[in-house]
């Protein structure tokens, strides 16, 4: 698998800015059968960082209605990377 292909976006919430701000941990979503050792190697080649510790959820999708008509979200999976120390990832250069 592509390592652009396993990273699809990064997840920027009040709870993991604080954790990129505390810990030192950067959320992403990620492709859902990519395993711990596939997302590290993409974040450490893609960001040019050392990463120490992955944590994968695998986030269930929820069932929507709107009317009498039912749906159901996608299935997803949410990462969190540790990374080692004095390594740093920015999303928004000058902010």
């Amino acid at each position: 698998m592509d390592y652009y292909s396993i990273i699809h976006r990064p997840l920027l919430t009040e709870k993991s800015t604080l954790k990129k701000d505390t810990l030192n941990q950067v959320v992403f979503e990620v492709h859902p059968k990519a395993n711990k050792s596939e997302i590290k190697k993409a974040v450490e080649r893609v960001f040019n960082v050392k990463v120490e510790k992955v944590n994968t959820i695998l986030m269930c999708g929820k069932l929507k209605r709107l009317g009498r008509n039912v749906g159901k979200r996608p299935t997803w999976k949410k990462v969190y990377v540790t990374l080692a120390k004095g390594d740093k990832i920015e999303f928004f250069e000058g902010v």
